[in-house]
């Protein structure tokens, strides 16, 4: 599969839009999101784009900190391939493709959070070596 990683910027958010929109189901408005995704742009953040003859077939967002159990880390947010390029190893592509880059950057560990019935995804990152440590909760202060 011929696929190009990139690193994107605040000017492809309306390129994002339409993969967040799949990945969350129309939770938000495409505001909503653009809304966040300015302001994550800001942070220790950064987005990959997933391209295949030029069209954003996949993303996936990194979040850089420093943890006291896991260290110099990199949490993967938001990794979400369209469904016509799932099962054909993408996936495992961009895991070996970001562990190697990070790896040469210092860091010690990646981690994710993953919607708990997002089964198929659960394989792929058990596959790829994450460890399943604990349960992700949220609780909405405003809505």
């Amino acid at each position: 599969m011929n696929v190009e990683f990139r690193f994107l910027k605040v000017a492809n958010i309306p390129e994002i839009l339409p993969l967040i929109q799949d990945f969350t189901q129309h939770k938000y408005s495409d505001a909503v999101h653009a809304k966040r995704f300015t302001a994550m742009f800001t942070h220790e953040y950064d987005c990959i784009g997933f391209y295949s003859a030029d069209a954003l077939v996949g993303l996936c967002g990194l979040w850089y900190q420093t943890r006291h159990y896991s260290g110099k880390s990199c949490e993967l947010d938001h990794f979400y391939i369209i469904p016509e390029f799932q099962g054909k190893g993408l996936g495992t592509h961009f895991m070996n493709w970001i562990g190697d880059l990070l790896k040469e950057k210092g860091f010690e560990a990646l981690e994710l959070n993953a919607y708990k019935q997002n089964t198929a995804s659960h394989r792929l990152y058990k596959r790829e070596g994450f460890k399943h440590l604990g349960f992700h909760f949220v609780k909405r202060l405003l809505e």
